[in-house]
């Protein structure tokens, strides 16, 4: 299979193990560091090629160190980087993270990720791929208001489509996604991102909210695993047993492994825990993509784990 995915790449330079939050005017110690590739939509591109599909990626980077790490750091995974668009105007993005084995705290800053437009996605770019996928909705200011007209277009090409909206920092949570929705295959919201894009506080009403009749819904609960509704009926799996050492890109991961394998036509119930594997285990290192899986792994883990 071979996917495109446009978003945003950037470092995400990893801080582990905080003695106490950080406060203004105090300093705190940490017990580990690791500078690793970032940005939802380039760990979910690692971690496809990471379980052998083919990708290419499409973003702004800058011309300056930190964009020569990201560009390094997907060639080395085998990212197609032909659609990475290297300018001297911008400066990429970096991501801090404080992270420990139960949660996370980022502070990013955007740089070129806000830049990429649709313009930089132009529809011969589709020609060659199956599948068309963004991460971090909310985050692409650039491309958020022709990322519909985009969709379509990939559509027309032949292209599935996806999308994981991220969280919305502003938490207005606009309207327009709704829209946005009417030409996505497959959405891959949290449950914070469920409740903030339906207006419901109950899980379960805001996946039917969110159910257009087109669109599968694939909610993502962290450590109770993962949701979603087939035939109006709810198909839940749990998550996986793991040393958990940090989460970042946990999520991205798993939109990996449900793409990988809804790719192939795989049953609802069989995609979602394949998905679910894949992001338990690369919560094993620090970094969204360290610990991400092969597809051998994943199969080998879960049948450890489930007998089958």
């Amino acid at each position: 299979m071979r996917v495109l995915i446009a978003g945003e790449a950037n470092p995400d330079l990893i801080l582990r193990n905080y003695q106490a939050f950080p406060e203004l005017g105090k300093e705190v110690l940490v017990e580990d560091l690791q500078l690793t590739l970032g940005g939802s939509s380039a760990i979910c591109a690692v971690g496809l090629a990471r379980l052998g599909d083919s990708v290419t990626f499409a973003a702004n980077v800058g011309a300056d160190l930190y964009g020569d790490f990201c560009v390094a750091a997907f060639e080395r995974e085998g990212v197609d980087v032909s659609r990475i668009h290297r300018r001297a105007d911008l400066k990429t993005g970096i991501t801090v993270s404080i992270t420990s084995s139960q949660d996370r705290a980022l502070v990013t800053y955007l740089g070129a990720i806000a830049t990429l437009r649709p313009e930089d996605v132009p529809e011969t770019a589709f020609a060659g791929h199956c599948h068309f996928h963004v991460s971090a909705y909310f985050l692409q200011d650039g491309l958020r208001t022709g990322l519909r007209d985009l969709f379509a277009a990939a559509r027309r090409a032949g292209l599935t489509t996806s999308l994981d909206p991220g969280y919305d920092p502003s938490e207005t949570w606009p309207r327009e996604l709704i829209e946005t929705l009417k030409e996505v295959d497959v959405f891959l919201p949290n449950e914070s991102e469920i409740q903030g894009i339906s207006g419901c506080r109950d899980l379960l009403d805001g996946l039917r909210a969110l159910d257009n009749g087109h669109t599968l819904v694939v909610g993502k609960l962290g450590p109770d695993g993962c949701i979603s509704l087939c035939r109006g009926e709810t198909i839940q799996v749990g998550a996986f047993p793991v040393s958990v050492v940090d989460t970042t890109g946990a999520g991205d991961s798993f939109d990996a492994g449900f793409l990988h394998a809804w790719l192939r036509g795989g049953p609802l119930h069989d995609c979602l825990r394949f998905a679910a594997a894949c992001g338990s285990l690369s919560t094993r290192g620090l970094g969204g993509t360290t610990t991400q899986p092969t597809g051998e792994e994943a199969e080998n883990y879960m049948h450890a784990q489930t007998g089958h």
